[in-house]
């Protein structure tokens, strides 16, 4: 392994930290994106988990594919053939977008720098994104010649909508914090040195709540996204007759008539 990615737990929250600042957190090898695509799967199965924040070692999150790689054809790069080219996206990078999508817990990106290309993509396959002032998000594979080869033609526009993706698919131009905010690509922006307290306080928000109800709603929200309402409403009929069952329903029940917190233990 890299040790590209930093892995920190807090009681109920966990933080991902991409962890190379010399290349601006680039995914440059197959073993970063292991890596991440391990994490996921560890955290998954971590019962004590309730929320995952994804960030970057300042001064990016990250800046997106190694182009020093793409121009000398090294790392995840290497490809002597446009088979082998397409086999290096399946087996490299498109396998986060894959783990991040199907981790059944909710994810925070904390933006504290410059989103570029995959990066953005990345940062769009969280549930939430909260911005530092200095972050800079750019969709710029078309800057560089090429496509989005991670998901980011189907992340960015369910987090913009056609048009606003488009502009920025089109174009490769960045969007400052503020202009994230307004085209609703962040929830929130927040001073540079407030950043991780802002996602640490979402975080405690969500995972203060019972966490099997919380991975279900994520499989919700999820699968509404491609279902249709018919189906969805059979899921959630059987998700909802599961958490009626749960001791973490009777107790929430119980906490709202008592007005006091409830304790969830996740039964």
């Amino acid at each position: 392994m890299t040790n590209f990615l930093k892995i920190e737990q807090d009681g109920p929250v966990v933080t991902l930290t991409l962890n190379a600042p010399d290349r601006r957190n680039a995914i440059s090898s197959f073993e970063d994106c292991a890596e991440v695509e391990d994490a996921c799967r560890r955290i998954a199965r971590d019962d004590s988990v309730r929320c995952v924040i994804l960030t970057g070692a300042d001064p990016a999150f990250c800046s997106g594919g190694d182009l020093k790689g793409m121009r000398d054809r090294k790392g995840i790069m290497a490809a002597d053939s446009p088979a082998v080219m397409r086999e290096n996206y399946r087996r490299g990078i498109q396998r986060i977008p894959l783990a991040l999508w199907e981790l059944d817990l909710p994810t925070i990106a904390a933006v504290n720098g410059a989103a570029i290309g995959a990066g953005l993509d990345l940062a769009c396959m969280c549930d939430m994104r909260v911005a530092s002032e200095k972050a800079i998000f750019a969709e710029s594979f078309v800057r560089v010649g090429i496509v989005p080869g991670d998901g980011g033609a189907w992340l960015l526009p369910r987090a913009v909508g056609m048009a606003m993706a488009a502009e920025m698919s089109f174009t490769g131009d960045p969007l400052n914090a503020e202009q994230a905010l307004a085209a609703r690509l962040v929830s929130r922006v927040v001073p540079h040195g407030e950043l991780m307290g802002a996602a640490r306080e979402l975080a405690a928000r969500v995972a203060k709540n019972p966490p099997q109800v919380l991975r279900m709603t994520k499989r919700l929200l999820r699968e509404g996204q491609h279902m249709s309402l018919a189906s969805l409403l059979e899921m959630s009929a059987a998700f909802q007759a599961i958490a009626h069952e749960t001791a973490d329903h009777k107790e929430a029940v119980n906490a709202m008539l008592e007005k006091r917190p409830g304790v969830f233990t996740g039964r």
